[in-house]
């Protein structure tokens, strides 16, 4: 099952085994894949080291994490992609800040705990039933889902032993997307966010390169930024004008050619296209 929405806001909630798990290989741009385990017969290869998953863990991936699967049992499959629901626009509400899928140092794994157990149930089969569902409050309904979904790992992971208390220097691209999603609207620059990281520019482009990354660290900074900018021009009453001070553009003329750049079509042929839908 897929919800797709006006701005490309997407979620997929599928149940995959070792026969029917075509949706695990789909590969969807800025995604965040969320696996719980419903049966012990579970091997991957996550960024070259090997798992083997029980049942009733759940699993946090991004789509930094390079993971083949070698054995699938049963398995509930969550995907959905930054525009459906940012992280960080979440996270007061949430408490991770990232932890679940970019403040990790190691590869966040939570054991549900019998008593949780029910909790978790109940919200799958209510995600099921709003998936098959269509109207306006839909994706209001699955992001209200999504978000108690990350809600219940979120604090069962904090409580857990397997809680990671440092990052390591294998996480610099983790951390470095994180940073985007806390100040793209004000830092524009890979050099400024290398800074944060204590790292230089030519490092970080060359971490991306390494891991064959398709986009260097300034597309990355650039593709937030136009996603916050469609998401205003679709949803907010804001004039284009206040919507370029916001994301931190000195004129509407700079945004405007920034905008078309990117997607095509100037800001205002993108807002009336929308209305129409």
């Amino acid at each position: 099952m897929k919800f797709l929405g006006s701005i490309k806001e997407f979620l997929q909630l599928e149940t995959i085994d070792s026969i029917k798990n075509a949706a695990f290989n789909e590969s969807i741009d800025s995604s965040l894949t969320v696996l719980w385990f419903e049966e012990d017969s579970n091997e991957f290869i996550i960024d070259d080291k090997k798992y083997f998953f029980k049942r009733n863990q759940i699993v946090f991936l991004t789509e930094f994490h390079h993971v083949s699967a070698i054995n699938i049992g049963k398995v509930r499959f969550l995907r959905f992609n930054r525009p459906f629901y940012c992280v960080l626009d979440h996270d007061t509400e949430v408490g991770c800040k990232g932890i679940l899928f970019f403040g990790a140092s190691q590869l966040p794994i939570v054991d549900i705990p019998e008593f949780e157990f029910d909790k978790f149930e109940t919200l799958w089969k209510m995600f099921v039933i709003e998936m098959e569902s269509n109207d306006s409050l839909q994706i209001e309904m699955l992001q209200m889902m999504l978000k108690r979904y990350l809600i219940l790992c979120a604090r069962i992971y904090k409580s857990q032993e397997n809680y990671p208390k440092q990052k390591q220097d294998v996480d610099l691209i983790r951390a470095f997307n994180f940073l985007v999603e806390q100040h793209f609207k004000t830092k524009n620059t890979v050099t400024e966010y290398a800074e944060l990281l204590f790292k230089s520019p030519k490092t970080l482009s060359n971490i991306f390169s390494k891991i064959g990354s398709k986009k260097t660290p300034l597309q990355y900074i650039q593709d937030r930024k136009m996603l916050e900018a469609k998401r205003l021009l679709h949803y907010s009453k804001l004039h284009i004008k206040e919507i370029a001070f916001e994301l931190g553009f000195d004129d509407i003329q700079t945004f405007s050619r920034f905008f078309k750049n990117q997607e095509g079509v100037s800001p205002s042929e993108f807002k009336k296209s929308t209305l129409r839908e």
